[in-house]
């Protein structure tokens, strides 16, 4: 009890001197960061499905050590999402500090590698946009508080799950747990929901996809969506509640469903091909964490006048 206090006073007073600087000092802050963790988030993206496969694998291995043949291999360990430098994944040059400055680098070598001259992705700088942009949004709605910090984090988070997710179908528990256990945690302030909400989100959260998956299963004998799926849902269900789950829902399947339509219309997707639906979640959970109590208000006075 007396550590929760010392926090809360050391909190107070941290937001005290906060709310002293200018406000272009934070939103140069909260620019700035955005960038750095955003070229940061590239990595997460890129490294973190490879060292799972290779971590999955080797439990996988190490079961079915007698059934395997000699010649099998892991192959060599993924890169460290920390320890190691970046390279070109076309010709392997180790980037050098000023060509890993964020956005600008990529602008200066105009999209291109210093040393191969291949095109360089557009996940990079488009990463690095995006969650500066995100971050800069995050302080124009919360200004200096606790609530600007926890916006950001989640953030950050979200953007990584994304682009994850958009690449490989994949929603890893290492991104979508600490979701859901940061915001059990500062529903204890509360933030952004109160413990209460927070915990019958959470809880509606999974078993309603849950619920749904195992009646597409039932009826049509292959999963609907994936696992972490369920557990984004209940991590974005316990940062705003349980009442945020009716419009997160709504809000993720309407651009979901277009983008499914739109791409069928132009062959370019099958029905049965699976697509990823965490990105759509993530901006529903996203939006409805800064504007949710505006949006909402708007919906029932649009539904009240049809």
């Amino acid at each position: 009890m007396i550590m929760f206090e010392l926090i809360e006073a050391w909190l107070l007073a941290a937001g005290q001197i906060a709310e002293a600087l200018p406000n272009w000092y934070w939103l140069g802050v909260c620019a700035l960061l955005g960038l750095l963790v955003g070229s940061f988030l590239n990595v997460v993206i890129l490294r973190l499905p490879a060292s799972l496969e290779h971590e999955w694998n080797t439990i996988a291995a190490e079961m079915l050590q007698a059934e395997l043949p000699e010649s099998f291999s892991l192959g060599t360990a993924p890169a460290s999402l920390v320890m190691e430098r970046s390279c070109c994944p076309n010709c392997g040059l180790q980037l050098k500090w000023y060509h890993n400055i964020p956005l600008f680098s990529y602008l200066a070598l105009r999209g291109r590698c210093a040393g191969c001259k291949q095109r360089i992705s557009w996940q990079y700088p488009l990463v690095e946009a995006l969650t500066m942009g995100l971050s800069i949004l995050c302080y124009l709605r919360f200004g200096p508080s606790l609530a600007c910090v926890a916006a950001l984090i989640v953030t950050w988070l979200l953007v990584a799950m994304s682009g994850i997710d958009f690449r490989t179908q994949l929603l890893p528990d290492e991104l979508t747990l600490p979701l859901l256990w940061f915001a059990l945690l500062i529903s204890t302030w509360p933030i952004f929901a109160s413990s209460g909400e927070a915990i019958w989100g959470a809880a509606l959260g999974w078993a309603s996809l849950a619920t749904v998956n195992w009646c597409f299963r039932k009826l049509k004998g292959v999963e609907g969506m994936g696992g972490g799926d369920f557990k984004l849902l209940a991590g974005l269900g316990a940062l705003s509640g349980a009442p945020s789950l009716p419009f997160i829902v709504l809000i993720s399947a309407l651009p979901g469903a277009l983008v499914a339509g739109v791409l069928m219309l132009l062959g370019k997707h099958k029905r049965e091909t699976p697509l990823p639906f965490g990105p759509y979640l993530a901006f529903a959970g996203w939006l409805h964490m800064l504007y949710g109590e505006q949006l909402q208000r708007h919906y029932w006075q649009w539904f009240e006048l049809l």
